[in-house]
């Protein structure tokens, strides 16, 4: 009996024991609530819409620049200087009968450039238009004549037979041919007086023809 009464206060004693040291010990440190920081409310970011790409339109087609030809250089000359003098001599040639019909030849250029003959046919025409000797065959017989036979009306007689038909045709006893030859700068008039019925050179000149400018 005494036996359990002992071992009853030992046990309670190490149980006061026991709660004596849990109520000596440092108290738990306190335990902070943490607080939920509030959310700002995000705002939402603007959506830039996209430019579209503008395609590249395409420019003026630009059409190439014709190439202008140079324009070549006018030269104007003194054919009546030159065909005067020459004109006289062929009337004075032998072999030339007063009151025959003269076909005459527009003049041709036959030198190393450009030059304008129209000028120097007008010029030798002057020449004869007041001569005794001659009947000139007019433009415009000749032009009826070149179109009857077929020819065209800038058409050279520098063919002897050509210009011997056309001579017939037209009622002309003579031919006057003439060409500008050499140098285009200082060219050399030529003429050549053919009798028709023959065909024959009779009269032949030449002078030097110079530039007014």
């Amino acid at each position: 009996m005494i036996k359990g009464i002992h071992r009853y206060l030992v046990i309670l004693a190490a149980a006061m024991i026991l709660s004596g040291c849990i109520n000596r010990g440092e108290a738990p440190a306190p335990v902070e609530e943490v607080k939920p920081t509030p959310q700002q409310p995000v705002e939402p970011v603007p959506t830039v819409p996209t430019v579209p790409t503008v395609p590249t339109q395409p420019g003026p087609i630009e059409q190439p620049q014709p190439t202008i030809p140079a324009t070549p250089k006018v030269r104007n000359y003194d054919w009546s200087s030159a065909m005067q003098p020459m004109v006289g001599k062929m009337l004075q040639a032998d072999g030339v009968t007063a009151g025959g019909v003269l076909l005459v030849d527009s003049v041709n250029n036959h030198t190393n450039g450009s030059l304008q003959t129209g000028k120097a046919t007008e010029s030798l025409r002057g020449a004869l238009a007041n001569n005794t000797k001659f009947t000139l065959v007019s433009a415009q017989q000749l032009s009826i004549a070149k179109q009857e036979l077929g020819l065209s009306p800038q058409d050279s007689l520098g063919s002897r037979s050509k210009a011997i038909g056309i001579a017939r045709k037209v009622g002309a006893q003579y031919v006057l041919y003439s060409n500008a030859s050499g140098n285009v700068n200082a060219p050399t008039l030529k003429m050549q007086l053919m009798l028709v019925q023959t065909g024959e050179i009779i009269w032949s000149g030449n002078g030097a023809v110079q530039q007014t400018q």
